[in-house]
């Protein structure tokens, strides 16, 4: 009896481990999908006005006129239906303030004009693009947005705004969506559960094989 104990008390824990840990991650899904749900009316809600402290309200939808400075800087980039491009970030005056603006992909030959009044709508974003492995930019050519980087670059508050529709010919609009939100708690979930099951087999056959020894040695 003595030689169960240990192994069925290590078995039991350890599916009870397992199992509370994709409990866990169900709870995380849960609150993922909320707050996904949330962003996601941010996004389509109603647009305001450029809010005074911008920075605290990302996917917020928001509609500003001002005039495009020209000063602009690219990121390489790519549209699923047509290739390669650049990311268009531009200099917007609007109501004495600097800010930036996404305008959307230019597709690679194509060419656009920035400048000019324009009015557009779009959403608050603050995109963490930028990781140890990101080359540095290459004049005014970049290779992830960094909004702080790219606000000290060009002059401008560090805020972005990402149109949702075409303001300047020849550049194609990427709209905020929650697509790029990573949710894999689900898999996390099954991952923890599949780990149990094996757990549990596994108890299961170490048991029956002190069974049989118990049982040879009787």
């Amino acid at each position: 009896m003595r030689r169960v104990i240990g192994p069925l008390v290590f078995g039991v824990v350890g599916v009870a481990i397992l199992i509370s840990l994709g409990t866990w991650q169900l709870q995380r899904l849960a609150l993922k999908e909320a707050k996904i749900a949330e962003i996601e009316v941010m996004i389509g809600g109603a647009p305001v006005a450029l809010p005074a402290e911008a920075e605290q309200e990302r996917y917020r939808a928001v509609t500003v006129s001002g005039r495009l400075t020209g000063e602009a800087v690219y990121k390489l980039d790519s549209l699923r239906d047509t290739g390669p491009g650049k990311r268009v970030i531009a200099v917007m005056e609007t109501g004495g303030r600097r800010v930036l603006v996404d305008l959307g992909i230019r597709p690679e030959g194509k060419e656009a004009a920035l400048g000019g009044q324009v009015t557009l709508t779009g959403n608050l974003d603050m995109p963490q693009e930028k990781d140890s492995y990101t080359p540095p930019p290459e004049g005014d050519l970049w290779f992830a947005r960094d909004v702080p980087a790219m606000a000290a670059a060009l002059g401008t508050e560090a805020l972005l705004i990402v149109a949702d529709g075409p303001v300047v010919d020849g550049i194609v609009p990427v709209p905020v969506n929650t697509s790029s939100i990573p949710n894999d708690h689900w898999n996390y979930a099954l991952t923890w559960f599949s780990l149990a099951l094996v757990w549990f087999v596994m108890t299961g056959a170490w048991m029956w094989r002190i069974r049989r020894q118990n049982q040879g040695a009787g």
